[in-house]
């Protein structure tokens, strides 16, 4: 008799981000994960070779494709979003640029929230309309007939960020995602502030997840990484809106995405855009995310109580004039925060004082512990001043 395999499926979310995605190593029975340092892996004969470039059997071909270290780490990250495959880039910036790219292309048209990171705001409207790619970004996207009047025929996606960076209000996911869907086309949300602890946003109508692995999934400011969850619920074939998913890929042995099945999203994203732009990450850096990943939900525990506390003794102080924080009852977003994220609003907060950018500038400069860097997600507090950046 042998004991029944595990089903990761009924594993709390503690144990996912410890073993989803892994079993000790056949070879050396290495309980840790392996860093396969490696370019490129043998095939067993041209015909094992034939398989893996068909698609017609899984494998490694080269490192700036797939690679085993960084496949683990795409599953344990899909199996925290619940979603059926992941694509682990160089980026947080990549992932969202092949988010885009993987379904728009030049004529196309993007609808997104104005309420976004800073990188994020520059690609959609300096650089993608230099690739032919156009974005309207909603005047308010608390008004879902924004969403609705922002749609033209060629649009190919919404996209919001589940908790926006630096305003702290929260998407409207499942109202967004419904506006989407009746029009024919997925839902992008990068879910980096919340992380799949705090919200899920697939189980809210999303169907595609983006990171930057570098905040909070990595979680000690180690390394730069990105990915793409996909949902593999969103239908590629019922609009017409998608040829990419339902023509013939020339440059892939004339493989139809779509006949590929629930993650066709995830696989021609890794098999055309990873192959053809190489923002591979280094198999290095999955290590580093994978090793912040097996402590994710204690850190954001105690991110959130400690975001919730400085945000209460910040909204009581006479030299503060604005908090925004979700997580607070004067939020215009707090209601929504309760009933979408739960566990709390995540980490990240703003302010202003009394005194302008002046008195912004003054107290950034005189703080002592906190380090002043460009980046979210540490383990050690951090702050920016926005209006100097």
């Amino acid at each position: 008799m042998t004991d029944p395999k595990p089903d990761p499926d009924q594993w709390s979310f503690e144990t996912k981000q410890i073993h989803a995605g892994q079993q000790p190593d056949p070879a050396s029975h290495a309980r840790a994960l392996p860093i396969y340092q490696t370019t490129s892996y043998t095939f067993d004969s041209t015909e094992h070779a034939a398989a893996l470039f068909g698609l017609a059997e899984p494998g490694n071909i080269y490192t700036r494709i797939m690679n085993p270290t960084t496949d683990v780490v795409e599953q344990r990250i899909a199996a925290l979003e619940g979603g059926v495959a992941a694509l682990f880039l160089a980026s947080g910036q990549a992932a969202e640029t092949f988010a885009i790219l993987n379904i728009a292309e030049a004529g196309d048209h993007i609808v997104s929230s104005p309420r976004l990171y800073g990188g994020t705001y520059n690609l959609f409207h300096y650089t993608l309309p230099k690739l032919g790619v156009q974005t309207t970004f909603v005047e308010d996207p608390d008004d879902l007939d924004s969403w609705r009047a922002a749609v033209r025929p060629n649009t190919k996606a919404f996209y919001g960020e589940t908790i926006s960076n630096p305003k702290i209000d929260l998407l409207d996911t499942p109202g967004v995602s419904q506006v989407a869907h009746d029009h024919g086309v997925p839902l992008i949300v990068d879910n980096t502030i919340a992380t799949p602890f705090l919200i899920q946003p697939i189980t809210q109508g999303a169907d595609i997840v983006v990171h930057s692995a570098t905040k909070y999934l990595g979680g000690h400011g180690t390394a730069i990484a990105g990915v793409i969850v996909d949902s593999g619920t969103f239908d590629w074939t019922a609009s017409g809106k998608f040829p990419g998913f339902t023509e013939p890929d020339p440059s892939y042995h004339g493989v139809v995405f779509a006949e590929l099945g629930p993650p066709a999203y995830a696989l021609k994203a890794r098999v055309q855009l990873l192959r053809d732009l190489g923002s591979a990450a280094a198999p290095f850096n999955a290590f580093l995310v994978a090793q912040g990943l097996e402590t994710l939900s204690l850190r954001m525990e105690r991110h959130v109580q400690n975001a919730q506390t400085v945000a209460e003794f910040l909204a009581a102080h006479p030299d503060v004039t604005a908090v925004n924080y979700a997580g607070l009852p004067s939020s215009p977003w707090y209601e929504r925060a309760q009933r979408l994220a739960p566990r709390g609003v995540g980490a990240v907060l703003a302010f202003e004082l009394a005194g302008g950018v002046d008195a912004g500038k003054a107290f950034v400069n005189a703080l002592q512990l906190h380090s002043h860097v460009a980046n979210i997600g540490d383990v050690r507090s951090l702050v920016i001043h926005p209006a100097s950046t």
